[in-house]
């Protein structure tokens, strides 16, 4: 390397340095402000801190995505609560839940899946994710989110018909099941914004989860790219250069 060269990496390099540590102490400045908001609404999940916490992280990159935040099985409404208060009160928030807990698992859900759901003694158990709408309803309030849709009942009758009120920003999707899962994408993926992403909570945990994924997006031949982001949460996005399907009529 000439003297010259050596001088000018010399320069670069405090500056790179420098950009590192400011990006890193933007990182952490932002996970606490994630960890504080799972303190103030750990009683409205089942998510563990630091899956909750990735997930708030994934919901941080895209705040200057315009659209709404959609999320397909709320339990006490914790999740998307936490993303409302990192986001925002100016976003439309939609929340999709029966309430009444999930539907039967079925075979292609897997032999685990089916014994998760037989065994109700499990401390996991959690009524087969049964909560009251009202508690969702409370956690809402506590973001401070005013722009809320609650469409209560199962997502074969509650998604016919649906149009978002704005492109998808973020769609997270925690159906567990296949059918469940399948009926989500096939209703709200086309209604993705191009910058936006979906979580899919269950992508490593069910089978049946995890398949309807692979056959929707293989169906539609899309681009779309499947993602781990920190602690196997799973995130679908489009690359840049990659076209998403236009949203079918009806």
């Amino acid at each position: 390397m000439s003297h010259f060269a050596s001088r000018v990496a010399l320069a670069v390099r405090p500056r790179e340095i420098c950009r590192r540590l400011v990006a890193v102490t933007r990182e952490m400045t932002e996970s606490s402000r994630c960890l504080r908001i799972f303190r103030k609404y750990a009683e409205f999940t089942m998510i563990p801190q630091h899956t909750y916490v990735n997930n708030l992280l994934l919901a941080g990159q895209c705040r200057h995505v315009p659209g709404c935040v959609v999320e397909c099985g709320v339990w006490r409404g914790g999740m998307i609560a936490g993303i409302a208060e990192l986001l925002g009160p100016s976003r439309d928030y939609v929340l999709f839940d029966s309430f009444s807990g999930l539907p039967p698992a079925t075979d292609v859900d897997g032999a685990a899946a089916r014994a998760w759901q037989a065994d109700k003694t499990s401390p996991g158990y959690f009524d087969n994710c049964t909560a009251p709408r009202e508690i969702a309803e409370r956690a809402m309030q506590l973001a401070g989110a005013t722009r809320v849709t609650i469409r209560e009942g199962w997502f074969a009758d509650t998604l016919r018909g649906f149009t978002p009120p704005a492109p998808i920003a973020i769609l997270r999707l925690d159906g567990d099941w296949y059918d469940s899962t399948r009926a989500c994408l096939e209703a709200l993926f086309p209604h993705l914004s191009p910058q936006g992403i979906v979580i899919v909570d269950d992508y490593t945990v069910w089978d049946g989860c995890r398949k309807a994924v692979h056959d929707y997006l293989s169906r539609e031949q899309s681009a779309a790219a499947i993602l781990q982001s920190r602690d196997n949460v799973t995130v679908i996005r489009f690359p840049s250069s990659a076209e998403k399907p236009a949203p079918r009529p009806g």
